[in-house]
């Protein structure tokens, strides 16, 4: 198998994964799972999944000059992952998923002054095309949960202290560095959240918090492989295949169709992302 085969595979397969947690957040809603309580598994397996590479390292693993940046994208992630799951609580699938797309327009609004990155016309085409795109969804007169949207595009925001943060970091410290701190801030962020948001469950309701905190942070190591083995501008499109599956599911499982102008709103956001992505990508 090609580099960019497998890397597109690997994509393919993160973007079904995390059309996935958009359904696994639905159920453990309508199980009457609080949200914080998600967040604390999702927390607890991202740290999970890195403690055997932390038990072979030791505790150098956790040395950096940096702290206060990692606090930045541990308090990024938890505002984006926690804004990103209310959302799903008031939005439809679909819906949800587009918005969510929009944390790339919202990245390259930011790369140029904090960065000091040069944008260039086709990504300054993308963001304008997908701002766009969300006008039309956010028409006036438009059957969109005001609340429910505000949260998806405020996850998405909160999405630009991750990436550049992230950016940030990895100049000098390994990612294995960056995604330990993440986990322990994270944790520790929602502990207090969860721990006041606590009700009983059930062995079932215990058992999909298990299903999130196991499986669902396989969706960075999958990422993280597919830009491995592939050219990211080949391969980083696939990415918004989560979109179609979550929609098909959306429809099939809970009959939720988006309106016309919600398609049209749809199409526009995902054109300018992937025009983003892919200028990214062949940037880099």
């Amino acid at each position: 198998m090609s580099g960019n085969l497998k890397g597109a595979a690997l994509m393919s397969a993160a973007a079904v994964l995390f059309a996935a947690e958009v359904l696994m957040i639905r159920w453990m809603t309508a199980r009457g799972i609080p949200v914080e309580v998600q967040l604390m598994a999702r927390a607890l397996g991202q740290l999970l999944w890195v403690t055997p590479r932390i038990a072979t390292s030791g505790l150098a693993v956790f040395r950096t000059r940096r702290l206060p940046m990692h606090l930045l994208r541990g308090a990024s992630s938890l505002i984006c992952w926690g804004l990103y799951y209310y959302s799903f609580t008031r939005l439809d699938m679909a819906t949800g998923t587009v918005l969510s797309f929009t944390n790339v327009m919202f990245t390259t609004l930011l790369a140029a002054p904090i960065l000091g990155e040069r944008v260039d016309r086709w990504r300054w085409f993308g963001t304008i095309a997908g701002l766009l795109g969300v006008a039309v969804m956010l028409r006036p007169g438009a059957q969109v949960d005001a609340l429910g949207a505000a949260a998806a595009i405020a996850a998405a925001i909160a999405w630009c202290g991750i990436t550049l943060s992230s950016r940030s970091l990895t100049r000098t410290d390994s990612t294995l560095t960056v995604l330990a701190w993440v986990g322990v801030f994270t944790s520790l962020g929602v502990l207090p959240l969860a721990w006041h948001a606590w009700v009983p469950l059930g062995l079932f309701e215990f058992g999909l918090l298990m299903v999130v905190a196991t499986v669902m942070p396989g969706i960075i190591f999958m990422v993280t492989e597919a830009l491995r083995h592939g050219e990211a501008s080949a391969i980083a499109p696939f990415q918004y295949l989560r979109l179609v599956v979550v929609t098909a599911a959306g429809w099939i499982l809970f009959n939720e169709v988006p309106d016309l102008f919600g398609w049209i709103g749809a199409a526009i956001i995902l054109t300018g992302a992937v025009v983003i992505t892919v200028a990214e990508a062949r940037r880099r």
